[in-house]
């Protein structure tokens, strides 16, 4: 099932998403309006947006708080991209120039905190402190994650353990403050919250380790970036970390020297390494059964599309190819 096939259900909702996204990117300053128009109109998949649409409908919300809470979720995320790439010194995003390299690194980061004050702004409107203090303690979490991931960036003693972590901390929690918005906005049970929370983070979970895994063995037309940016930023993620510990001494050592120089001049060897050692199985395997840990969650929910939906998502996160 395509991404266009599970929205289809949310359509109307994830309209009236955009028209909030148009409207509420909008600025005085020319250069604000040409940089985040920028990065919001080059493609992305929406799944953090589409969770709070989703969850809010399998609570039965009946509201708009919804649509506008999606467009939070949005810009904080959109928020952490262009700090991330400026961090990474990346050139490509979903198979474009990435704004740091269109507009340069000044306009990204200062645009980022554009995006960051107005999501606040738009939260502090819904009037409710429980969606207040979900959203920034998310955000502050996410901050966190990426010191994290930039403490361990040409570490490669970093285990499992401590790359999870960094995980949970700056990709699953936005999926987990997705889903629990959408509960809170449909004023669920506690246990039905908590169903949802779990679910968006093992959700989230899921997905960070299939772009880990698609790092190595996608395509670059379907992944929108260049294979290898990872290595090439020494950042130690599940399928190198399984070769150093599980490889052949020469495959762990060729790893474990990728990651502490980084580049990309042994790309092709670590690439080898990678897929002859079972990394991407093991990788792959970890995450189906995140993905296996979300569906459990919300088998608590009653029978409706919104939770064939959220189920089909779980599918999707796994077996993307992009």
């Amino acid at each position: 099932m395509t991404l266009d096939q599970l929205y289809a259900l949310i359509g109307p909702d994830m309209k009236a998403v955009d028209t909030v996204i148009r409207d509420r990117l909008h600025s005085d300053v020319v250069l604000v309006r040409q940089v985040a128009e920028y990065i919001i109109g080059s493609g992305g998949k929406r799944m953090r947006p589409a969770l709070v649409l989703l969850a809010a409908g399998a609570v039965e919300y009946e509201g708009t708080h919804h649509q506008e809470m999606a467009a939070v979720v949005e810009f904080i995320h959109t928020a952490t991209l262009l700090h991330d790439d400026v961090v990474d010194e990346s050139a490509l995003r979903r198979g474009h120039d990435t704004a740091n390299a269109m507009f340069g690194n000044a306009a990204s980061v200062l645009v980022g905190d554009f995006l960051y004050s107005r999501a606040f702004q738009m939260m502090v409107e819904v009037n409710n402190m429980r969606v207040m203090r979900v959203l920034s303690d998310a955000t502050n979490i996410i901050a966190e994650g990426e010191v994290l991931q930039l403490m361990n960036c040409h570490d490669a003693d970093v285990d499992e353990a401590r790359y999870m972590r960094v995980i949970h901390y700056k990709t699953a929690k936005l999926f987990e403050a997705a889903a629990q918005l959408g509960a809170i906005l449909g004023k669920a049970s506690q246990d039905v919250e908590e169903a949802l929370t779990a679910y968006g983070m093992h959700l989230g979970t899921a997905f960070q380790l299939i772009d880990d895994v698609l790092d190595y063995s996608g395509q670059e037309a379907e992944t929108g970036k260049h294979l290898g940016d990872d290595l090439a930023e020494g950042k130690p993620t599940l399928p190198l970390i399984y070769v150093m510990q599980h490889g052949t001494p020469e495959q762990a050592a060729c790893v474990r020297k990728a990651i502490e120089e980084g580049g990309r001049e042994d790309f092709l060897l670590v690439l080898d390494a990678i897929r002859n050692s079972g990394a991407l199985e093991h990788a792959r395997a970890r995450a189906a059964r995140e993905a296996e840990y979300a569906r459990a969650a919300i088998q608590c929910l009653g029978d409706s599309n919104y939770k064939k939906a959220l189920l089909q998502l779980t599918l999707f996160a796994v077996e993307r190819n992009h």
